[in-house]
């Protein structure tokens, strides 16, 4: 029988004891050769060194109290999903893919945007904001800027 892969949140325990023990203990241990995972029986599985990182990551959110949300994603998607993952309009992600700054391919009429793609301008985006805003920083604390805020000027 084949489970069909759905979207999912999970939610952080109501007793997150057990859980945040167990997330210290994972990130307190030094990095197996192989991360194994042993079912009720004794069988064992090897795990890839990625699903460890996710199953990780997982472990600590949850142990902090936040939420986690699960997805299988195509690894082609819609101008849609492209534009929801990016948090943005449909319009605005097609007038980066005419504007070239994210690569696509046509299926017929439709554009098709390669997840690969959008993670990596996500990424590169977000680079290049922490930069300009440290940039900026930079400039305010070297032209003295922060020193005349430092009192706010009464306005009424």
């Amino acid at each position: 029988m084949v489970n069909a892969l759905r979207e999912r949140t999970v939610l952080p325990p109501e007793d997150g004891s057990d859980l945040a023990r167990f997330a210290r203990g994972m990130a307190d241990a030094t990095p197996p050769i192989q991360a194994r995972l042993i079912g009720p029986d004794g069988t064992y599985l090897n795990i890839p060194d990625e699903l460890y990182g996710v199953l990780r990551d997982v472990v600590t959110a949850l142990s902090q109290g936040m939420a986690v949300s699960i997805a299988p994603h195509n690894t082609m998607l819609t101008t849609q999903e492209a534009a929801d993952l990016l948090n943005i309009s449909r319009p605005t992600l097609v007038r980066l893919l005419t504007d070239g700054e994210i690569s696509y391919t046509m299926r017929g009429r439709h554009r098709r945007v390669m997840l690969r793609d959008i993670l990596d301008y996500r990424e590169r985006t977000r680079r290049e904001r922490r930069q300009t805003l440290d940039q900026m920083a930079t400039e305010a604390e070297e032209d003295g800027l922060y020193d005349l805020a430092a009192t706010p000027k009464r306005t009424r």
